[in-house]
């Protein structure tokens, strides 16, 4: 007789595999004693020795059944076993989950701050541009402004008395050769002009006494002190009295006797050095 067995997990499988092994045990207990009664010691019929043959085949059964019990067991409990790890294994996996969902909205928050930013940075950068736009023409237009006025001090420096030529020399060498290919830039520029428009000015604005030596009216050259009222006018008084006036032309000063103001230049030397009283003295002025 063959015996099919069904794993189940419920609790009606369970009822029906008990009574079966009831069954099967009460029958396996009537055989028992059956084979343990006093055999006759007269031959067997054939009728005789059929209900041994059940009773082996029943006994067969029940070790079968109680063997495919036993795997039974040991598969729900294998079931159930895996059962708890995967639970576990699960209630790991769901905590990655929410780990790796924070991580995900925390990069995407960061994603979106960063693109805030770039946003911001674009348009930084835009008017960063313009600015520099604006910039680049407002250097432009100043080293245009400087250039012409690097061309104007070359030409008031042409005009200026000779040791105020001496003294901005340093700066005057300083002004470009060409300003389209020189690699100093517009605010030295503007600030050696300044410094030589600030010195003439103050030199436009001072009386200034200079030994020099001029060529008089005899030709010789001779040490004379010369009188210059700014950078537009100048007198002029030999040792012998010989007296004139100078003025700035284009390609320098141009000096001219005149014996008529010795005694006038004399006296206004001597007034600068604290020689005379203060007093009004009436000198020649030419105006261009």
């Amino acid at each position: 007789m063959k015996t099919t067995i069904h794993t189940s997990t419920s609790p009606h499988a369970w009822r029906s595999f008990a009574c079966f092994l009831i069954v099967a045990t009460a029958g396996a207990t009537a055989q028992e004693a059956a084979a343990t009664r006093p055999v006759d010691s007269k031959p067997a019929t054939a009728a005789a020795s059929r209900p041994a043959l059940d009773l082996a085949a029943q006994t067969s059964n029940l070790r079968d059944a109680r063997a495919a019990m036993g795997k039974w067991i040991e598969t729900q409990q294998i079931i159930s076993r895996e059962r708890k790890d995967w639970q576990q294994s699960k209630e790991i996996l769901a905590g990655r989950v929410d780990v790796v969902k924070q991580e995900a909205s925390s990069l995407e928050e960061k994603i979106r701050t960063a693109e805030s930013a770039a946003a911001d940075a674009a348009k930084k950068k835009g008017e960063l541009l313009a600015e520099n736009d604006k910039l680049k023409e407002q250097a432009a237009a100043l080293a245009t402004a400087v250039t012409g006025m690097e061309a104007d001090v070359k030409k008031v420096l042409k005009r200026v008395p000779e040791f105020i030529a001496v003294r901005l020399k340093p700066l005057a060498s300083r002004i470009p050769e060409d300003p389209a290919t020189t690699k100093v830039s517009v605010a030295e520029r503007f600030q050696n002009v300044l410094g030589i428009l600030n010195d003439l000015n103050k030199a436009n604005n001072e009386l200034t006494v200079n030994f020099e030596v001029r060529n008089l009216a005899d030709g010789k050259p001779s040490e004379v002190r010369v009188l210059y009222v700014g950078l537009a006018q100048a007198y002029y008084l030999s040792a012998r009295g010989e007296s004139g006036t100078g003025r700035p032309g284009p390609d320098g000063w141009v000096w001219e006797p005149n014996p008529a103001i010795a005694a006038d230049v004399l006296k206004t030397l001597e007034i600068i050095q604290g020689k005379h009283k203060p007093a009004f003295v009436p000198l020649p002025v030419k105006f261009q």
